[in-house]
C-alpha cells in the first residue's frame, strides 16, 4: 500500500499498517474502490484478496440448533463487533448468510434493537471510535437438520468520514464465519412441578439473561443465554397477589425445586438472607449474585444451576451427594441478585455459573398452556392484575427448548 493512503488512515484507525520499501517489492497498484468494498488482489494464481475492514469480529460461542415450542429451531449466539476506526461509525445493516441463503436480516432500528455497545444498556447500532459492540442474533430454521454448518455476517456500514479509495461511504464487508455446533442439546426434566409456570426471561429476545455477558476473568462470557426465570401464575392468572414488596404476595414462593437429571453435586451455598422483593438489592459480592444455589454436573461437560434459593440446605445435601432426575433439593426463594421470588435456572458447559458458556436444554416433555405478550407481562409482574395469556397455539410439546413469555404446565 502506498504511502499517502497509509497516512490517511493513519488519522482515522485504530490500527498500524506497515509500507515496503523499493528494496522490499515493486510497487504496486493502489486498492480501487467498489460499491460494496475496497480490496487489493495479490499478482500471481491463487492470491486471495485483501479486504479493509473496519468492523472485525467474532461469535463468543459457536450456536446450537435448538428446537423450541414455536415449532421453529433456533440458533441463537452473540456477535462481537469491534470499531478499528478512530471515527464514529453506523451500522446500516447485518445479513445472516448460511449455504448462500440469506437466514436473518436486521436494519435500521429493529438492527439497533437487538445492538449493545459495550459501556452502555441502550439499544444502538452507531459504535465510536475504537468502541466495541455486541449484536444479539437469533437465525430461524424450520428444523435441526436445516440448520447450516457455518454462518457469515455481511455488514453494511457509513463511517462519519469517506477517505477513498479505502474508507469508503457506505460500504460492506463480510466477516466473522461462524461454524454451527454440531452437538445436540441436553434432555432433561423440570425443575419446578406443578401448571402455570411463566418462562419470564430467556430465549430468544433481548432479555437481561441474554444481555447478560460477563467480563470475568479476562475474558467475556454468555452464561444466560438460555436461562429461564420461574414465576408461576396463581389461579386467577396473577404473579403479585398483594403488594409487590411482600413475600407473601407471591404464592410459589417456597415451591419444591427438583433435579433435572442424575448427577453429583459440585457446590453449593446455603447461607444468604432473603431479599424484600420489588427493588434490586446492593452491595453484593460477585460470588453472592446466585444467592442461595446448587450446582449440578450433568455429564458430558454440563452443568446445571439452580439459583436464588432459600437458605438452610433444607434437604441435608452435601457436595458430591449424587442427585436423582425429580428428588426435592430445595425450595424457591428470593436471595442473591433478585427483585422478586423465582428460580433462575440455566445449564452452563462448567461449573461456574458467571464464567461458562450458557448452553441449550430441551425438557422432556410438558404442556405449552399459551404465551404472554410483552406488554402484558410488563404490568402483571408489577402489579396485582392477571396476565392475559393467549393459548391460541397452546398443546403438548415434547423435548423442546421453552421461550420467553411461555406459560408451561408441567407434572406433579
Amino acid at each position: 500500500m502506498r504511502a499517502p493512503v497509509l497516512a490517511a488512515l493513519a488519522a482515522v484507525a485504530l490500527l498500524t499498517l506497515s509500507a515496503c520499501t523499493a528494496a522490499d517489492a515493486a510497487p504496486s497498484a493502489s486498492p480501487s474502490p467498489s460499491s460494496s468494498s475496497s480490496s487489493s488482489t495479490p499478482s500471481g494464481a491463487g492470491g486471495t484478496a485483501e479486504v479493509f475492514t473496519p468492523i472485525v469480529g467474532a461469535a463468543l460461542a459457536p450456536p446450537e440448533a435448538v428446537p423450541s415450542t414455536d415449532g421453529a429451531t433456533h440458533l441463537a449466539y452473540e456477535l462481537l463487533l469491534t470499531n478499528v476506526l478512530g471515527q464514529t461509525v453506523t451500522l446500516d445493516a447485518i445479513t445472516v448468510l448460511g449455504d448462500d441463503a440469506e437466514l436473518l436480516r436486521l436494519e435500521g432500528d429493529e438492527l439497533a434493537a437487538w445492538m449493545r455497545p459495550l459501556g452502555g444498556s441502550a439499544p444502538s447500532r452507531v459504535l465510536t471510535a475504537g468502541q466495541q459492540g455486541i449484536v444479539y442474533l437469533d437465525v430461524i430454521v424450520p428444523s435441526p437438520g436445516d440448520a447450516p454448518d457455518a454462518l457469515s455476517h455481511v455488514i453494511e456500514l457509513t463511517p462519519e468520514t469517506a477517505i477513498p479509495p479505502v474508507v469508503e461511504k457506505p460500504m460492506s464487508e463480510t466477516i466473522a464465519v461462524t461454524r454451527v455446533a454440531a452437538s445436540t442439546p441436553i434432555v432433561i426434566g423440570s425443575p419446578v412441578r406443578g401448571a402455570g409456570w411463566l418462562d419470564g426471561n430467556s430465549c430468544c429476545a433481548v432479555t437481561p439473561h441474554r444481555t447478560a455477558v460477563n467480563p470475568v476473568n479476562g475474558t467475556l462470557h454468555a452464561p444466560e443465554r438460555f436461562a429461564i426465570d420461574f414465576v408461576q401464575l396463581d389461579a386467577a392468572g396473577r404473579i403479585v397477589g398483594g403488594t409487590i414488596d411482600d413475600l407473601a404476595s407471591y404464592g410459589y414462593y417456597g415451591a419444591d425445586i427438583v433435579a433435572v437429571g442424575d448427577g453429583p453435586i459440585v457446590s453449593m451455598g446455603w447461607e444468604l438472607p432473603e431479599e424484600r422483593p420489588g427493588s434490586n438489592p446492593t452491595g453484593l459480592a460477585l460470588a453472592e449474585y446466585g444467592g442461595n444455589h446448587i450446582v449440578q454436573d450433568l455429564g458430558g461437560g454440563r452443568f446445571a444451576f439452580y439459583a436464588h434459593l432459600q437458605g438452610g440446605n433444607p434437604e441435608g445435601l452435601a457436595v458430591g451427594q449424587r442427585l436423582r432426575r425429580g428428588e426435592i433439593i430445595g425450595a424457591l426463594g428470593n436471595s442473591g441478585n433478585t427483585d422478586m421470588p423465582h428460580l433462575h435456572f440455566h445449564i452452563m458447559d462448567s461449573p461456574r455459573p458467571l464464567s461458562s458458556n450458557g448452553l441449550p436444554f430441551l425438557i422432556e416433555s410438558f404442556t405449552l398452556a399459551g404465551t404472554v405478550s410483552d406488554t402484558d407481562l410488563v404490568d402483571c409482574m408489577t402489579a396485582s392484575v392477571p396476565c392475559a395469556v393467549d393459548d391460541s397455539d397452546s398443546g403438548a410439546r415434547a423435548e423442546v427448548s421453552p421461550l420467553y413469555r411461555d406459560v408451561l404446565d408441567f407434572g406433579n
